[in-house]
């Protein structure tokens, strides 16, 4: 099986943990109990083959190979209003709750950092301070937190607590997934041997096929140097391939328990063999399949309270706008965030937007930043609980909140 196909037929054991967990803990009540969950894409995705300008012959003529189709063409993008369109792995996941109007996107976000540095860009949007101040015991989501006193339940889904979450309020935080180990070649043919007069054949020989594939590529990785630096950029964050599993449990803890989270996930940083023939397959249409399927987990674990619950996905930043020589993509600048929840106003792209060409990219080379992370963020926050200027101000010195109307 593909890590997909595995995790679904998992999905089931990790749900029936955590629902045994919440029959264990006393439940919180729900009703007008807002909750926020941050996810973290560490390594920098690339936003371009995710929400995909389609109407732009720059976005084709700058990225032969990776392209992701046209709406109109086979495996093509699955089509969103007349200039954008969502990479076809999310067909199934994301597309219907955007049509459910669960689910929007905000292009040309991010900070106005442009280190391009993984390290520094992740700790300026995680400590959310401004150009000017880099306290590091003081992350946005830890003054969130002492902005809402006894309201915050807060949490970090991961192995340590992230910068973000670092400050004066204790939090806690709990890995919520562990490590799947490969199987050796006596394994794999043993395996192969069960299955091979059954229906599962195909979908084993497949499966074996891909890590292969996975192998070849990190390896030639390895020869140019980019595993370590994608291994340093995901700061322990588990492969998305972990995610429906951890997300399952993430629902339900948010459910009961906790109404400030955070999770991130690693291995973004797709210098080489970003994807297959097109951008509609390969390693990136992986990571957006497995993380798709994860998010539509969330739904469905949290029940009511997920009419109270607003996700959002980030990044450190975008990656070029153009391909480089390996099949892949570079670090860039401006990304696209994702906002989701059963109470969110989606079924839409918003925020400032501009007409892509030479001029109007970033020194010429990836997306400019239209909407800074900290007007975003502030403004869902203010929406979520009513913050007044003062206490926006303290979780966002000096910034001011965009009220893009998601809440």
């Amino acid at each position: 099986m593909n890590r997909r196909q595995f995790l679904q037929t998992t999905i089931a054991s990790c749900i029936g943990l955590a629902a045994y967990n919440s029959r264990v803990w006393a439940a919180s009540p729900s009703n007008g109990n807002p909750r926020f969950l941050l996810i973290f894409l560490r390594g920098g995705y690339d936003s371009a083959n995710l929400l995909v300008p389609y109407s732009s012959d720059l976005y084709y003529q700058g990225r032969p190979n990776i392209a992701v189709p046209k709406p109109s063409e086979p495996n093509g993008a699955l089509e969103l209003n007349s200039d954008w369109a969502l990479h076809p792995s999310l067909k199934d996941t994301v597309l219907p709750l955007y049509q459910r109007q669960q689910a929007a996107f905000v292009p040309f976000a991010g900070t106005a950092d442009l280190s391009r540095s993984h390290f520094e860009t992740q700790d300026h949007i995680e400590l959310g301070q401004g150009a000017h101040t880099r306290d590091f015991n003081s992350g946005f989501l830890n003054r969130l937190a002492a902005v809402l006193h006894d309201r915050a339940r807060s949490i970090a889904f991961t192995n340590q607590l992230p910068l973000s979450m670092q400050g004066k309020v204790r939090i806690a935080n709990q890995p919520v997934v562990g490590k799947i180990q490969s199987m050796n070649e006596a394994q794999r043919q043993l395996l192969e041997q069960m299955y091979q007069h059954s229906s599962l054949a195909p979908t084993v020989r497949t499966a074996f096929t891909t890590q292969q594939q996975v192998t070849e590529d990190m390896a030639q990785m390895a020869s140019n140097g980019y595993v370590a630096e994608m291994i340093a950029a995901s700061r322990g964050a588990i492969n998305p391939s972990g995610f429906q599993a951890a997300a399952a449990k993430i629902g339900v803890l948010m459910r009961d328990h906790y109404n400030l989270g955070f999770m991130d996930l690693g291995g973004w940083d797709t210098h080489i063999n970003q994807t297959g023939v097109t951008g509609a397959e390969g390693q990136l249409a992986n990571k957006f399949a497995e993380l798709g399927a994860g998010l539509a987990v969330l739904p469905d674990t949290m029940g009511k309270a997920w009419n109270e619950t607003v996700v959002v996905v980030i990044s450190e930043f975008g990656r070029t706008f153009r391909e480089n020589g390996n099949r892949g993509t570079d670090h860039g600048h401006g990304s696209t965030y994702w906002v989701l929840g059963g109470g969110v106003h989606g079924g839409k792209i918003v925020g400032e937007q501009v007409a892509l060409s030479e001029k109007t990219l970033n020194q010429n080379r990836d997306w400019p930043v239209l909407t800074d992370y900290r007007g975003l963020l502030g403004g869902l926050f203010k929406r979520l609980w009513g913050l007044t200027p003062a206490e926006l101000q303290q979780v966002f010195p000096d910034a001011k909140p965009a009220d893009l109307q998601l809440v």
